[in-house]
């Protein structure tokens, strides 16, 4: 059987034609269309000769006609799951998704497998584009019992970002000489004004998912954390954070309840560690939306003012709605209130912000900006008024899916940020760069 597969792998322009030598010198020709090639890797499959049948539609993926290319890659991916190899399925499957948007059974295989890698965000991001296809009734009940079925979540897993960003102001510092108080201007110091640089960009999530017997759901314990790392240490900017909680499934509804702990390093320094308790929930809105609602609260110990030490609370609102099977919106809304030890430190503050997403081929293009506003409750004693803060952001990213390597693909980024304060310290721009990995899916 395998010198028959091994005579069908010389395939060209659809017309594929093999040819093998025997022994005797003789030559024998075999020709068989590409839906012959399907059928008969499917015949290898159920035979037990897998790694033939993968063989032939890993050529398959690469035929001409797109229809043969993809149901060779939807049959590929399926392999693939059956083998454990979870990465190398969805970025088969996404491949498919890429090239033809509206195959609604290619994403509810997306969703399903990435619901069980624990990406349970991707998962409904596919649900919601199929939804957008404006399916009839009896398909959409059928998608809606299908969605119901997205409950197995996968007991660990691990995402990982690595980018290069050049940015013109690391230190989020004023530009300005001079700094404005009530006993006149103040020349500031050249190493606390902005500096440029070059540094490499970190951030991970690791998890770990333990069943609660009797319910549906599981204790989820979650460890995060992010680096921005310069040649000179005194500007790096550490972050780490561990949290653990329930992670339970009520209908269709989400719900997340978790208590943690974070802590910030800066200049290789501990700056702030915080305590924190937080809830979230996850609710599907029709079948195109998505609501996502979160509150917390928190103790913070500041490590360099003890003035800045308080109680911190905070609430968001999000809505995702995909727009077409290719394209997709995010608005939000945050809020965020402090109370700090010194009155001119505590601070209330809200964001509002909108994203764009939409699939192009095999690049994912992100565009999205963020406006707030920030006012503390009186004035520091060294400056002639209160803190008021204009905030601003804008970005845009592209995910290039072409090249792919491990399950990561390139990523560019680019950000505008922008904060005008009464107070000179809080006062920057800011405009960044980044080009790296990230997850390819």
């Amino acid at each position: 059987m395998r010198k028959a597969v091994a005579i069908l792998l010389f395939c060209s322009a659809g017309m594929l034609a093999c040819q093998a030598r025997q022994a005797a010198a003789s030559e024998r020709r075999v020709v068989a269309t590409a839906a012959q090639l399907l059928a008969f890797s499917e015949k290898l499959a159920a035979a037990g000769s897998v790694e033939d049948a993968k063989t032939i539609l890993s050529a398959l993926t690469h035929d001409p006609d797109k229809n043969i290319r993809n149901e060779a890659r939807f049959r590929l991916a399926r392999l693939m799951e059956a083998e454990g190899k979870n990465t190398s399925a969805a970025l088969m499957l996404r491949a498919v998704v890429d090239d033809v948007p509206t195959a609604v059974p290619v994403r509810l295989e997306l969703a399903q497998l990435l619901d069980r890698m624990g990406d349970k965000d991707g998962a409904w991001r596919q649900i919601r584009s199929v939804r957008a296809n404006g399916l009839p009734p009896a398909v959409v009940r059928l998608i809606d019992r299908y969605s119901e079925a997205l409950r197995a979540a996968r007991p660990s897993g691990i995402s990982l970002e690595v980018t290069l960003a050049p940015d013109s102001n690391i230190n989020r510092a004023t530009r300005s000489d001079t700094l404005g108080t009530v006993l006149g201007d103040f020349t500031i110091d050249e190493d606390a004004k902005a500096r440029s640089g070059t540094g490499l960009a970190l951030s991970a999530q690791g998890y770990r998912r333990f069943p609660i017997p009797g319910l549906d759901g599981a204790a989820l314990l979650r460890v995060s954390g992010f680096g921005n790392l310069y040649r000179r240490s005194e500007f790096n900017d550490v972050g780490l954070d561990a949290a653990a909680g329930p992670e339970l499934q009520l209908g269709s509804n989400r719900i997340n309840l978790e208590a943690g702990v974070n802590q910030r390093w800066f200049g290789q320094k501990p700056y702030a560690r915080s305590f924190r308790i937080g809830a979230s929930l996850l609710r599907p809105i029709g079948g195109r939306s998505q609501l996502d609602l979160s509150a917390g609260a928190s103790i913070i110990d500041n490590r360099v003012n003890d003035l800045e030490d308080g109680r911190n609370y905070s609430a968001h609102v999000g809505v995702e709605r995909a727009l077409s099977p290719t394209t997709g919106v995010v608005a939000s809304i945050s809020g965020e209130r402090l109370n700090a030890r010194d009155p001119g430190y505590s601070t209330t503050g809200w964001r509002a912000g909108l994203s764009f997403w939409r699939d192009v081929g095999r690049l994912t293009l992100t565009a999205g900006g963020e406006l707030g506003r920030l006012k503390a409750d009186e004035r520091l004693s060294l400056f002639p008024s209160k803190r008021q803060d204009r905030y601003s952001r804008f970005s845009l990213a592209a995910t290039f899916r072409q090249v792919q390597f491990g399950g990561f693909a390139p990523v560019a980024r680019f950000t505008i940020e922008r904060n005008s304060s009464t107070i000179g310290f809080y006062d920057y721009h800011r405009r960044r760069s980044e080009l790296g990995i990230t997850r390819a899916f």
